[in-house]
């Protein structure tokens, strides 16, 4: 029924043209979206603080509060943004991909300049320079992640085909962090230590092959909902937010999705700790990268059978739950062999690469509510109050990561930590996920509203709505 009305509301572009029906293209063009995305992002997620600590000498505190002040301004980026796109109309080739096109070469530019190494330099410099790159290129980024992601709601309605786009996207990403995590560890380091005529090469590559898939994503995509604005309100902030205020499922979303990038990006920032030094063997961090992925390619078939049987969340729920197990398991096994562990860890990732598989689809239903509430359609808004809140939580992640590893007792550029410090890197890497995550399954199994039911209803009486204009 839901599909049956979408294809009556869904208005091609292109000057009134029939548009193709959504499709694989579609699938792949949104794929390389993430694909483009996750080269630099995965790359800064797993390997800038490295790179800070020990090709620039920095403090990992020092480096801690420079990630949590950019994060915060592209926080204030992503809203400033989103609102920006919201009050432009749809061209001939959509509102949001003409955007990607634009801002991905100024993008991978910055991008490259963050990994570049002039020697001898004082402290000061190196952490003056870190700050101007890094901010720059967390700025850029919001001027093509906010379109990318906004354009989920419009290639199509229907909730099924949604999380099949969310799921595309999350392989998108997973691929572009096969690259970086099984290729990036033999590219970055020389004999177990970071060197920084390697990452610019690293980088530099890495840039070359986001750029083609940008393009891809540009090419491939189609914008097909494309609503009618010639009665539009004239945008009303105050009614934005009181709108948004009413909306709990963002509200209870933006919240669990905070928490997850805090855990995800700490258990991304101790694990080239957890490996180099607690391990002693930092090319492991290949094969972490590498069944991560597999984790993710095992389960996306899985996805949408069981999306379409129980509901999204349902299934992310289920996928967290599992994570939170394995994760605790790990604490309580601290003698296990770097192999032992990633075989472990494999269990793990699974259940939160389901989890990811699927949140992107959430992103597009609360859209579609706020749509419900206010009668106003403000992807681009919607979708940055999103990428805020996971900016804040990279901010707050980059800030506990760096002070917490300072906590611990690491210091950089010695032969060998502690037996103290190597057991808090451990215990940073197994105890605090398994909490975290445990957490955000509770949030999302009793907090969060939209279940299967719900999301079926609100796609059915959004499309009667728009069918009655």
């Amino acid at each position: 029924m839901a599909r049956a009305l979408q294809q009556k509301v869904e208005t091609p572009q292109n000057g009134g043209k029939a548009v193709r029906p959504f499709g694989m293209r579609d699938k792949l063009g949104y794929l390389f979206g993430d694909f483009g995305n996750d080269f630099f992002f995965v790359l800064v997620a797993a390997f800038l603080m490295v790179y800070y600590t020990d090709v620039y000498g920095l403090n990992p505190a020092a480096v801690g509060g420079l990630f949590l002040i950019a994060r915060l301004w592209d926080a204030v980026a992503d809203i400033t943004w989103g609102r920006f796109i919201d009050t432009r109309k749809a061209g001939k080739n959509g509102k949001f991909r003409p955007w990607i096109f634009r801002m991905s070469f100024p993008l991978v530019i910055t991008g490259i300049l963050m990994f570049v190494h002039i020697p001898g330099m004082s402290d000061g410099f190196y952490l003056a320079y870190a700050y101007v790159t890094y901010i720059i290129w967390g700025t850029l980024y919001s001027t093509v992640n906010i379109p990318y992601g906004s354009m989920a709601s419009v290639i199509t309605g229907d909730p099924v085909e949604r999380t099949a786009l969310s799921s595309w996207r999350t392989l998108g990403g997973n691929l572009a962090g096969l690259i970086i995590n099984v290729v990036g560890p033999m590219i970055l380091f020389v004999d177990n230590k970071a060197d920084a005529n390697r990452f610019l090469l690293g980088a530099i590559i890495f840039g070359v092959l986001a750029i083609a898939c940008y393009m891809a994503c540009y090419k491939l995509s189609v914008e097909r909902i494309v609503i009618d604005e010639t009665n539009k309100p004239k945008a009303n902030f105050g009614k934005t937010v009181k709108g948004l205020g009413k909306n709990r499922p963002l509200i209870v979303f933006l919240t669990l999705s905070l928490l997850f990038l805090v855990c995800f990006m700490l258990i991304g920032t101790v694990n080239v700790y957890l490996f180099k030094d607690f391990f002693g063997n930092a090319k492991a961090l290949s094969m972490v990268g590498l069944l991560q992925s597999v984790a993710v390619f095992v389960g996306m078939p899985m996805v949408k059978p069981l999306v379409s049987k129980f509901g999204k969340k349902e299934v992310a729920s289920a996928g967290l739950l599992l994570a939170a197990l394995v994760y605790a398991v790990l604490y309580f096994l601290p003698n296990l062999t770097a192999t032992q562990f990633i075989a472990v860890l494999t269990v793990g990732m699974f259940g939160y690469g389901i989890f990811n598989l699927v949140i992107w689809a959430f992103v597009t239903d609360i859209i579609d509510y706020h749509e419900f509430l206010t009668g106003l359609r403000e992807d681009g808004t919607v979708y940055s109050i999103y990428s805020m809140a996971r900016k804040i939580g990279q901010a707050v992640a980059g800030g506990v990561g760096g002070a917490a590893i300072a906590a611990v007792g690491y210091t950089a550029g010695a032969e060998a930590q502690t037996a103290e410090t190597l057991q808090g890197i451990h215990t940073l890497a197994t105890l605090v996920p398994a909490v975290i995550l445990f957490v955000i399954f509770l949030m999302i199994v009793f907090l969060y509203p939209l279940n299967k039911k719900r999301t079926e209803q609100l796609a059915i009486d959004l499309a009667a709505r728009r069918n009655s204009k």
